[in-house]
């Protein structure tokens, strides 16, 4: 359902690798329909090209459908019946998955189909299966990812060529990395969608997007970035859920300055890479390409694959509809950059924050430092009495 990037991408791989899927489901899959709005003069997809939803759902031929089209509606419909109906469906849709992920899989289990999303979540990177199956034996304590390859592109961009978040904004949106209102990854949206579903999947709840605190990277300067090339840092945008002792959970996504020999600090470019921290296993790394039209497409594809192995089997899936109560970032500590006007007196920021670091750079006329441990309420108590602060920073 649905023929732009993704769908075209998963009929691709279907056509391509056909054989070689053919083989290891041991038996044909067949592409028997094709839903969009839209004609496709000249592609072979007109052979399989339907206007209308009910030619799927009334096929009793057609056990598997990929949701690609994108959106709340009218994909939460069509999702809903054909699960009801009895057939599986595969989604690259995070933004469903994120809103309605806990109610569909209840459907899908009350009906013996599945409803797989590894596609949702990291593009092309294996990661909802490993949560939901390889790393059951662990408590996950921490997942820390860089979720959205548009923003990673432009950080990478600002901080290896020294261009300004203008600048690399316009040539990501020239590459066709960014949209054109790119509001969604900028902004932190779409990261701030990806993590509540890794969340969700970790503490078996459901983690509500809608009330994570999310922080996009519209105020990071070429500034920020080569202060931080000082102490051997660099920012990444991440979406972090966290439990610590005595239960208390915490998820953000923000601008993180993370040292360069952190796991995720090499990761550049349109590529994601996830960190998850078992209390067994301790530190996993997932890498690879985080969006794009074959990498997601051969998600989709795989997860397609599993419900045809698992056909009259439900896939258990923890991922209760009781939601999960979030502690108050206020409570949470870690380390700040802050910077600050060239005339703001040492005095006044040391009765405000206590004992700093300071940072300069050659030619940038500011205070800058990195404060010691503090909890975040205390930090914006701090930051009030100091007095104007250009820009803030969390150190992860």
């Amino acid at each position: 359902m649905g023929y732009g990037t993704v769908g075209s991408g998963v009929y691709e791989v279907f056509r391509t690798n056909k054989t070689s899927i053919d083989k290891k489901v041991g038996q044909e899959l067949r592409v028997q329909y094709v839903l969009d709005l839209r004609e496709f003069p000249g592609d072979p997809v007109m052979d399989v090209l339907t206007h209308d939803f009910e030619d799927i759902l009334n096929d009793d031929e057609v056990k598997i459908v990929a949701e690609v089209m994108g959106g709340l509606h009218p994909a939460y419909e069509f999702t809903r019946r054909c699960l009801e109906a009895g057939k599986s469906v595969c989604t690259s849709n995070k933004e469903l998955v994120a809103e309605h992920g806990a109610e569909l899989i209840q459907i899908a289990k009350d009906h013996q189909v599945n409803y797989l999303f590894e596609a949702s979540v990291g593009g092309g990177i294996p990661i909802i299966r490993p949560l939901n199956s390889s790393l059951t034996a662990d408590v996950i304590v921490e997942i820390s990812g860089i979720l959205n390859g548009t923003t990673n592109y432009m950080l990478t961009k600002m901080s290896r060529e020294g261009l300004n978040y203008d600048d690399v904004l316009k040539e990501a949106q020239a590459k066709g990395y960014a949209e054109l209102h790119p509001e969604a990854d900028v902004e932190g949206w779409d990261a701030c969608r990806k993590i509540a579903i890794l969340a969700s999947l970790a503490c078996h709840k459901n983690v509500d997007y809608k009330l994570i605190e999310t922080e996009g990277i519209t105020e990071i300067k070429l500034k920020d970035v080569n202060y931080v090339a000082k102490f051997d840092s660099v920012i990444k945008l991440l979406g972090v859920f966290k439990i610590e002792e005595g239960g208390k959970v915490y998820v953000r996504v923000s601008p993180a300055i993370i040292s360069n020999d952190h796991p995720l600090a090499n990761v550049t470019g349109v590529f994601n890479g996830i960190l998850v921290k078992g209390n067994a296993i301790g530190d996993v790394v997932f890498y690879g390409q985080g969006a794009g039209k074959l990498p997601t497409a051969s998600a989709v594809a795989a997860d397609v694959v599993d419900c045809v192995k698992h056909t009259g089997k439900n896939i258990k899936i923890l991922w209760n509809p009781e939601k999960l109560t979030l502690s108050d970032l206020g409570d949470f500590e870690r380390q700040y950059f802050v910077r600050m006007p060239a005339d703001a007196e040492a005095k006044a920021i040391t009765a405000a924050f206590g004992a700093v670091e300071m940072v300069s750079v050659e030619g940038i006329n500011e205070k800058a430092f990195i404060t010691g441990v503090m909890k975040e309420s205390a930090f914006n108590e701090a930051a009030e009495k100091a007095g104007h602060i250009i820009n803030r920073i969390r150190l992860d």
